[in-house]
């Protein structure tokens, strides 16, 4: 009796794994404008740049390089729900178009971050092991979004009160 029904729930979940393939997730990029980027407000140097790209940017920019695992249900939705939670909290590719305040509290929230060791993420290090980042390279980040941060707190002292 216990074998017939183990045989038949392997059956269900069988089918469901193959019926879930069919509900594909729409990985298309949307366009990056080179005026909203991030490199278009504030200074990136190309060694930090390297650094973004390499651990960051698959999540927080528009262009996401989706791996071979995103064609695989649940897989698919899962990543997608994480990248597209992830541009929402910071997106390189529209960085531009955030205020003052919002750049330079993103700014602080990036040094926050690595210190924590919350980025990147640890389970996208599992498969992704060459962006984790060397204390050099979280040291570097830091520095540079600390100083990023201080031009754009000086801006924002500058503008009226509203």
């Amino acid at each position: 009796m216990i074998k017939k029904v183990l045989k038949v729930l392997a059956i269900v979940v069988i089918a469901a794994l193959v019926v879930i393939q069919f509900f594909v997730v729409d990985k298309t990029n949307p366009p990056v404008n080179a005026a909203e980027t991030m490199e278009s407000a504030i200074t990136v140097p190309d060694n930090v740049k390297k650094v973004l790209d390499r651990s960051c940017a698959d999540c927080h920019s528009h262009k996401t390089v989706y791996p071979w695992y995103s064609h695989i249900q649940p897989s698919a939705w899962f990543l997608k729900g994480h990248i597209d939670d992830a541009r929402k909290e910071l997106n390189f590719s529209t960085f531009g178009t955030y205020t003052l305040k919002k750049k330079a509290h993103k700014l602080e929230e990036v040094c926050e971050q690595i210190e924590k060791k919350e980025m990147p993420l640890p389970s996208y290090l599992w498969i992704h092991g060459e962006a984790a980042l060397t204390a050099d390279e979280g040291k570097l980040l830091c520095d540079w979004a600390k100083a990023e941060k201080a031009k754009l707190d000086a801006q924002i002292a500058l503008e009226p009160p509203k």
